[in-house]
């Protein structure tokens, strides 16, 4: 059986009235059910991509279609799919948490009745049942962007589209919404997602594309993106301080501090090696990490040689 496309996006282009062109022509296919990232830099065009979708922002040009909807022909049908959670929060905090639930569902057609007993299930899953009298004003940063997912899931999308959505939360958090946002896509909702944080990208998606001055840049399955990295840095803690920087043989290696090793690991070297040649120099490891997010990585090589071509147009 094929599966469809839940959303398909065909020579998108946006310029704006200054004549600033914000996107350049986008191509993008994401599948049903899938967890897909969308990333670049500031103003590369992932929220207008995202604007547009929404109906927020008029294209200048191109195709868009929601699980077979044309966004153009047939906009309510195509828009009864989505949820969204914009960067920005914008609900009214002087009501109730559970009021702005129900209330959006209203929005959608579902009975209070119903609405309320959904409420009750995403307020549960997202551990604000206890928050449900109380007013939005009164929550959390961490607590309003959880309410923000809960109410753009109040109509049961088959997309949702989180923009920034662990913005400003604090590592627990964002690591209880990553749990939440797994599941419910292993239930079947597709969810689109963009993030400054590149660790929660590689952490949670599937597919991933780039997209840099308008332009999408690279298109493919995280684990191809990532296979391409040739090399990493791997930070080593030292049971025991060291003075100097021990040479260890063609690795790459810098003294951080005095129980602090940075090592530059190719593509394909066992680490066995490097080992035996820390074990010779008399040097103990208490624990061993990657210096940075190896997506960091890859974006930083297919970002800037986009950057260098236009300052030397």
């Amino acid at each position: 059986m094929k599966t469809m496309k839940a959303l398909k996006i065909k020579n998108l282009k946006k310029t704006y009235k200054n004549g600033f062109q914000a996107l350049k022509g986008i191509d993008l296919e994401i599948k049903e059910g899938d967890f897909f990232a969308l990333l670049g830099p500031n103003g590369a065009g992932k929220s207008t991509i995202i604007g547009v979708i929404c109906s927020l922002i008029n294209k200048s040009s191109g195709q868009i279609s929601i699980l077979g909807h044309d966004l153009n022909q047939a906009p309510h049908e195509a828009k009864q799919h989505l949820g969204v959670v914009p960067q920005e929060f914008n609900f009214n905090v002087f009501e109730p948490v559970e009021e702005i639930l129900v209330n959006q569902a209203g929005y959608y057609g579902v009975n209070r009745a119903e609405a309320f007993k959904r409420a009750e299930i995403h307020l549960k899953q997202l551990d604000l049942w206890d928050k449900r009298r109380d007013m939005a004003q009164s929550l959390s940063g961490g607590m309003k962007r959880r309410l923000m997912i809960a109410r753009a899931l109040m109509h049961n999308p088959k997309i949702l589209i989180l923009d920034e959505p662990t913005a400003g939360v604090d590592i627990e958090i964002r690591r209880s919404m990553w749990a939440f946002l797994q599941k419910i896509n292993e239930q079947g909702t597709t969810i689109i997602l963009t993030t400054h944080y590149l660790e929660e990208a590689e952490q949670l998606c599937k597919q991933i594309a780039i997209i840099n001055q308008g332009v999408i840049i690279k298109n493919c399955a995280m684990e191809e993106l990532l296979s391409e990295l040739d090399s990493e840095c791997l930070e080593l803690h030292l049971k025991t301080a060291i003075e100097n920087t021990p040479s260890l043989g063609h690795y790459p290696v810098r003294l951080k501090n005095q129980t602090t090793l940075e090592v530059e690991i190719k593509k394909g070297e066992s680490l066995n090696t490097l080992f035996e040649l820390l074990t010779l120099n008399n040097i103990n490891i208490e624990s061993i990490r990657n210096k940075s997010n190896r997506l960091e990585q890859l974006f930083l090589n297919l970002v800037t040689p986009s950057k260098k071509i236009q300052e030397s147009d």
